[in-house]
């Protein structure tokens, strides 16, 4: 066939796909319930295994709850991270503590933008990410917000 006899065969098979959810099965799960603590932050083994959990999963939760807002991505996103701020300054505390005999506060060069990076700009930039990608992904997959956290 010739490009030009492709080009309706392939709108056409776009159009037929419009009545079908395309971000079906893109929403990302919620960790289990009974895993989390009554503020909703990770279990304690989760985050200390991990220092970015509680920033993810308060992220997730809340970008999930904003997404039906009618703003922009960018400023649902921005809203979620201010509504983490807590979680995100704890990770920002971890990092500038004194490690042993190491300093982690100096600089380095982000091996996505080539530019001078710090750990607390770090931890903002991943947050603001994670933000947009899961208020974006929420509103595409039509994601149900978080389940509210079981009494403790």
């Amino acid at each position: 066939m010739t490009p030009v006899r492709l080009l309706p065969l392939v709108a056409l098979m776009g159009l037929a796909a419009c009545g079908e959810p395309v971000a079906k099965g893109i929403c990302t799960p919620f960790p289990n319930a009974t895993a989390a603590t009554a503020s909703g932050a990770p279990a304690p083994a989760t985050a200390a295994s991990d220092p970015a959990a509680p920033v993810e999963d308060c992220v997730h939760r809340w970008a999930y709850s904003l997404a039906g807002a009618k703003d922009s991505a960018d400023q649902v996103a921005q809203a979620t991270v201010a509504a983490c701020s807590g979680q995100l300054s704890r990770w920002n505390q971890q990092a500038m503590a004194p490690a042993t005999g190491a300093s982690t506060q100096a600089e380095a060069v982000s091996l996505i933008t080539g530019d001078p990076t710090g750990p607390i700009a770090a931890h903002h930039d991943f947050a603001a990410s994670r933000a947009l990608f899961y208020v974006v992904q929420a509103r595409a997959g039509h994601c149900a917000p978080p389940p509210p956290p079981k009494p403790g």
